[in-house]
């Protein structure tokens, strides 16, 4: 990879600039550029971006950002033609491309229909988590700093109770606005988020413990009194596991706060009262005598048929 000269890359970029209405002449000169300032020193045998299946040009973040100061006024000025184009990046497949994607929506007025079904669509189609989040993120930026209502409303379809699979985007897409976000809109994500952490399942408990952390920059005593009300309140034993798990990620004065509560509690086993043993008295042993049986005894031994014999024979006789 050549060194970069930032000097000719503004003049790339703005060069390439000139090329936003011409979707296919913009991706043919994008790729010049993306080739240029491959790093072929980390490109693999496949050339796959690490935990993802999209293809990549190994190019430095430095050549994305100047590309990105180019667009952003031209993609703000033209929204219609701003989608167009990230709908043609999107379709080229590769990590960078879809990166300048995401970001080409958040360039479009949240007011724009076509923005959300965009996002949705993408967000599930998609494993890199890169890109994954600059949809979360960064493609959701003018929504959420411009109408924060309908933000916060697109928030609580992704944590609705019967949507387990699209917790961790919820979270992610709320982290960035907990940062930015004023005393009015702090008592309506401590509502969105309280159900989802009093499940708080094992599986998202990375996404929970950035979360529980932003919330506590934001404001320690309203973050503190929620969780305290949680632990006490949640009979789901896994609710404790998960949060006593993440809690050393936590600031050390919430660690101090939570501790009592996150303590593994002693299940103590009732047991049964113990009966006196009297050693002086024992219970009387009884012996079965042991049946003896009756010798069979043969007809022509047999009293009764004896008997019988001799009166039978006195009868002949007389």
């Amino acid at each position: 990879m050549p060194a970069i000269d930032l000097a000719r890359l503004r003049k790339q970029a703005a060069r390439l600039a000139d090329f936003f209405f011409l979707p296919d002449e913009f991706m043919k000169h994008l790729r010049e550029i993306l080739d240029f300032y491959v790093n072929y020193t980390l490109r693999t045998k496949e050339n796959i971006s690490p935990g993802s299946n999209l293809k990549t040009y190994r190019t430095p973040p430095a050549v994305l950002t100047h590309i990105e100061n180019e667009l952003k006024n031209v993609a703000e000025a033209n929204p219609h033609f701003a989608l167009e184009l990230a709908d043609v990046l999107w379709d080229e497949g590769a990590l960078e491309t879809r990166l300048l994607a995401a970001f080409l929506l958040g360039r479009i007025p949240p007011q724009e229909e076509r923005l959300l079904p965009r996002i949705t669509a993408w967000t599930q189609q998609i494993r890199d988590p890169n890109v994954r989040s600059a949809l979360l993120t960064t493609s959701l930026s003018r929504m959420r700093k411009e109408t924060p209502s309908q933000f916060l409303t697109l928030v609580r379809e992704y944590l609705h109770p019967e949507r387990a699979r699209s917790w961790s985007n919820g979270i992610q897409a709320l982290i960035p606005m907990i940062g930015e976000t004023n005393d009015k809109n702090l008592p309506a994500i401590l509502d969105i988020v309280e159900p989802i952490i009093q499940e708080a399942p094992s599986t998202i408990q990375n996404d929970i413990s950035d979360l529980i952390v932003s919330l506590y920059r934001t404001s320690a005593n309203e973050t503190t009194f929620m969780l305290k009300h949680v632990l006490k309140e949640t009979e789901n034993q896994m609710t404790v596991i998960t949060m006593r798990r993440i809690s050393s990620n936590f600031p050390p004065p919430l660690q101090s706060e939570l501790k009592d509560l996150l303590r593994p509690q002693q299940i103590l086993t009732p047991q049964k009262p113990v009966e006196e043993i009297n050693d002086f008295v024992e219970e009387p042993v009884v012996i079965k005598k042991k049946e003896r049986k009756k010798k069979e005894v043969p007809a022509s031994k047999d009293v009764k048929t004896i008997t019988r014999k001799k009166a039978v024979k006195k009868v002949k006789d007389g």
